[in-house]
């Protein structure tokens, strides 16, 4: 007697649908496991798309040059907090020696407290402090091209006056003009008086959906200089010429070291760092986060598959007549193998179903709860948790399927 696949999972799904609350209540630990292992997926692909294009649109061939490691407008350790600051000049030797390099920037950030009271901008009727506000040279318009709803950037010659002029951020412009139309308006910045003279366009990308750029005012640099000569948190940018960012990478180091009179053995007094090498560190971190939320789906998998191997097993004594009679009129071992395995990988594929569609639901969940945390499924993680939930019920199914094959025919009748 020949049992087709067909036949075998029919037969599957209609012992599932007969026991649907047991069958349901045995893969719940399938179901916990995938959902939880597909969701964190979603959740750092997202994310990972939103870092790749926040760093596409500062410059994928650009080199930060900084004195402390991390984001730039963070403080660093305390080690590094001791380093010698940036100094302007150092942007024009690297220009100058650095055959591999196109053009050479700099921003300069300025803390979101000064003189002891949070920088604020305001109009009248609105106000915030929301903010945050860097200098940069003319130039920095073509190291990391953005986008303008309206306006443009300061030009070379406000910048050398040090003009009163700045260039704002989306959001920043909707707090402060609601009804639009910001370029050629005034506000008052931390005590001064400046022109808008450009909005951006909303900023793409960025960590875990918010991107400072929304809410940054830029000033000129000599501007930002003459109003807060105390600062000196300078940051360089240098653009490497196309194909060349590799060269560039260790020019810049060599140049630096030379300037900072570092010996041969001295480590870096300053961070060097690429947007492929930020997006590395950022994999590193989410890596992290996938190995816990594997470690979590594999223990609700072992949970799930241990309790399809209890049922299974629980299944083959409860039909052991049923056995019987199907090896009484031909069925081969290998027949009631196979309708075992498959009933157990039915039933934890249903499982990695249902915590695939649990884990879309709450990925679009989060999305519209939280528009700015990017969120998307991934198709692997969709394969992968499918593909994982069967192959739990092939392997912790494979026990209760032989142990059905042996059956003696005989016996199997007698069993009542």
């Amino acid at each position: 007697m020949n049992i087709s696949p067909v036949q075998n999972v029919e037969m599957a799904l209609s012992a599932v649908w007969t026991n649907r609350f047991r069958s349901l209540l045995t893969i719940l630990g399938i179901v916990i496991g995938i959902t939880t292992v597909v969701t964190v997926a979603s959740l750092l692909t997202g994310l990972r798309q939103g870092v790749v294009t926040f760093f596409d649109e500062l410059g994928p061939d650009n080199i930060f040059v900084y004195k402390t490691s991390g984001n730039p407008q963070g403080n660093g350790s305390e080690k590094e907090r001791k380093r010698r600051p940036l100094r302007t000049e150092y942007a024009d030797i690297l220009a100058r020696q650095a055959s591999s390099l196109m053009d050479v920037g700099i921003s300069m950030f300025i803390p979101a407290v000064t003189g002891g009271s949070p920088v604020t901008a305001k109009v009248p009727g609105f106000e915030t402090d929301n903010l945050n506000m860097v200098g940069s040279t003319p130039n920095m318009t073509s190291l990391a091209p953005r986008d303008f709803d309206e306006g443009r950037y300061f030009t070379p010659e406000e910048d050398a006056r040090a003009a009163h002029v700045a260039v704002v951020g989306h959001d920043l412009a909707a707090t402060l003009f609601p009804a639009g139309h910001a370029v050629g308006q005034s506000f008052m910045l931390n005590g001064a008086q400046y022109v808008i003279v450009g909005v951006n366009a909303k900023a793409k990308g960025g960590f875990f959906g918010q991107n400072d750029a929304d809410t940054q005012i830029t000033l000129p640099l000599r501007t930002a200089q003459n109003r807060y000569p105390q600062i000196d948190r300078f940051m360089i940018v240098a653009k490497a010429k196309p194909g060349l960012r590799k060269d560039a990478y260790s020019e810049v180091e060599g140049i630096m070291r030379r300037i900072r009179h570092l010996k041969g053995s001295a480590p870096n007094d300053f961070s060097l760092s690429t947007p492929d090498q930020i997006i590395q560190q950022f994999d590193n971190i989410t890596g992290l986060i996938g190995l816990v939320a594997i470690a979590i789906s594999a223990l609700g998998l072992l949970v799930g598959g241990i309790g399809v191997m209890n049922i299974m097993l629980v299944s083959v004594t409860e039909r052991t007549r049923e056995i019987g009679v199907r090896k009484a009129i031909g069925a081969r071992r290998r027949d009631i193998v196979g309708q075992f395995l498959m009933e157990a990988m039915t039933l934890t594929g249903i499982g990695g179903v249902l915590g695939i569609v649990i884990a879309i639901l709450v990925t679009l969940l989060v999305s519209a709860l939280v528009p700015s945390l990017p969120s998307v499924v991934p198709s692997w993680a969709v394969i992968t948790g499918f593909t994982v939930s069967v192959a739990v019920g092939l392997f912790f199914g494979t026990w209760p399927a032989v142990k059905a094959s042996r059956l003696d025919p005989v016996e199997a009748l007698r069993y009542e």
